[in-house]
């Protein structure tokens, strides 16, 4: 764990002060009145603002704020208060501030069974945990599936790189098996996006396979990990259906498991997978598509646990007549992992900067646009999402039960995890060089006197993995807003990835500037302000691979 802010203090302290001998308990005291007098020093009204959010939503009270848990309903209920305050009008369910979002927890509820049988030959049954491990299916209590094999490499179509995995194979009511990932080749937003296991499936169903198993991958020996059947019955959650049952990105194409090597050698044969395997080996793996000879018979049995939760919804009613339908949206989850399972000391995830400082930068932003006294051309609507810690839920809740008209709304800035523990020298605007919102979100920086930065992290992939996504997956502009990590920016940054982010250290013994969250609310709402205020909607750039695959506006 990284030290804490009294621990820094106490340091500091002892650098500047003459020798002296003091006991552990005398130093820990020390620490703890430097961290108390740093937390409750005074800050000017709009800084106090932002972190009075802060020290109730990152408080131990809300336990971490786990989707579905009574802490997160309470923290819910503080956002619509101070949505209230703010004086924004509802915009959840039945005229409230929350829109409810069902729940459900799946997991494995058994072994499952798999058996392969080869043309001509008997049915041979594969065994759990050293041949296969199941996996839950959101969409249905049982499923069995038998049906033909084709192997199609990484289960990939992208004909801007050249690469289709499925060329020269029929999927069509068989069962693909394929590796995870993606070409290293890859751009990284498109890299992240082609190796998730939802592009993988919804591809697989659009070349009409009933299934999908998934491959252990060859690794050299010195990279190789033991197969492993722990944590198959892991419980996942997701939205559920009126039924129960959970969505899924391709119900009708559902991943049945995966195969061990031992396990894919008895579907391959040894010398064909050999040869899989030798080319999963190489810097550059190219695959080349096969149809097995044989049936492969799968059975699983998944079980559901019923939750509940919700996201909260205010607007700022757009004043032009004729653009005061079309709807901006900021956007920021409420939730975060809740208290750690096992371990000593303490186990609550506070998630101050993972996602309290995101939420409060998302109140404040809405009380500048009521304190403004201008009204907004278009529809400003303040959306705190609950699930993204699980899986970008609420988002996805959202834009498939929207509270207005999804062709109304017309971009999404999204707010997620600022880490405020330096003065930034610059922004990383994630999908802004994808629409017209490029040129906004630069000004915007702009008048912060900062510039923009490319993303230094390509191969993580931030792009898809926060809840503007999901707004993109409708074909909505999108971005997601950072502050750099250009100068002295890049050592907390990195400090704060590897030691306090999902873990208990993400709390309020940090060194939050305060100011810098004025000056991040400051640069969002100059974004969303010119959005609302624009004569134009934003949209796509011409041939923008998201834009055009998801068919947003203009990207053809």
């Amino acid at each position: 764990m990284i030290r804490t802010l009294g621990a820094l203090a106490a340091l500091t302290l002892a650098a500047s002060a003459p020798a002296q001998t003091s006991t552990p308990a005398t130093q820990a005291n020390t620490a703890a009145a430097q961290a108390n007098a740093l937390l409750n020093r005074a800050l000017p009204a709009d800084q106090a603002a932002m972190k009075a959010h802060v020290l109730f939503l990152a408080s131990d009270a809300m336990k971490g704020r786990e989707a579905g848990s009574p802490e997160f309903d309470i923290a819910a209920q503080y956002v619509a208060a101070q949505f209230y305050a703010a004086g924004l009008r509802p915009a959840g369910d039945a005229g409230s501030y929350l829109q409810t979002v069902p729940l459900v927890v799946y997991k494995a509820a058994d072994e499952g069974a798999m058996a392969w049988t080869a043309s001509g030959g008997k049915a041979q049954p594969l065994i759990f945990g050293t041949d296969y491990i199941p996996a839950a299916n959101p969409a249905r209590a049982e499923t069995q599936v038998t049906a033909p094999v084709v192997f199609a490499g990484r289960g990939i179509v992208a004909p801007q790189y050249g690469v289709d995995d499925y060329a020269g194979i029929d999927a069509r009511g068989r069962i693909v098996a394929i590796f995870a990932g993606a070409p290293g080749t890859f751009a990284g937003e498109e890299r992240a996006y082609f190796a998730a296991a939802a592009t993988k499936a919804q591809i697989a169903a659009a070349h009409g396979a009933i299934g999908i198993v998934m491959l252990e991958s060859p690794r050299p020996a010195a990279r190789q990990r033991p197969f492993s059947a722990s944590g198959y019955a892991n419980p996942r959650t997701t939205w559920a259906m009126p039924a129960g049952t959970g969505t899924s990105p391709a119900p009708t194409t559902p991943v049945l498991g995966t195969l061990s090597q031992a396990g894919a050698t008895k579907l391959f044969g040894s010398a064909a997978w050999s040869k899989i395997a030798a080319q999963a080996k190489a810097d550059k793996p190219a695959y080349t598509p096969l149809s097995l000879s044989g049936t492969l018979s799968a059975t699983t049995h998944t079980a559901f646990t019923p939750g509940a939760s919700s996201n909260v919804v205010g607007v700022v009613p757009g004043a032009d007549p004729l653009l005061a339908k079309e709807v901006v949206i900021l956007s920021a989850h409420l939730d975060h992992i809740g208290v750690s399972a096992g371990g000593e000391g303490d186990r609550i995830n506070n998630g101050a900067l993972d996602n309290a400082i995101g939420i409060a930068s998302l109140i404040e932003e809405a009380r500048r646009f009521t304190a403004s006294g201008k009204p907004p051309r278009r529809t400003v609507m303040f959306l705190a999402v609950t699930g993204e810690e699980k899986g970008l839920i609420g988002s996805s809740y959202f834009v498939d039960h929207p509270t207005v008209p999804l062709a109304d709304i017309v971009a999404d800035v999204n707010l997620d995890m600022p880490v405020l523990l330096y003065r930034f020298e610059d922004m990383i605007a994630f999908g802004a060089q994808r629409s017209t919102l490029g040129p906004i979100v630069a000004r915007a920086v702009g008048a912060v006197g900062v510039g923009l930065s490319p993303d230094p992290m390509p191969e993580q992939g931030f792009f898809t993995r926060s809840d503007h996504f999901n707004f993109v997956r409708k074909g909505i502009p999108s971005v997601f807003l950072w502050p750099g990590i250009k100068g002295a920016g890049k050592a907390p940054f990195e400090d704060f990835l590897a030691n306090r982010y999902h873990r208990p250290g993400d709390d309020l013994t940090q060194p939050i500037l305060w100011d810098q969250g004025v000056r991040f609310v400051s640069t969002n709402y100059a974004i969303a302000r010119e959005i609302a205020d624009g004569d134009a909607r934003p949209v796509w750039n011409k041939g923008d691979y998201f834009g055009t695959t998801y068919k947003g506006p203009m990207a053809r």
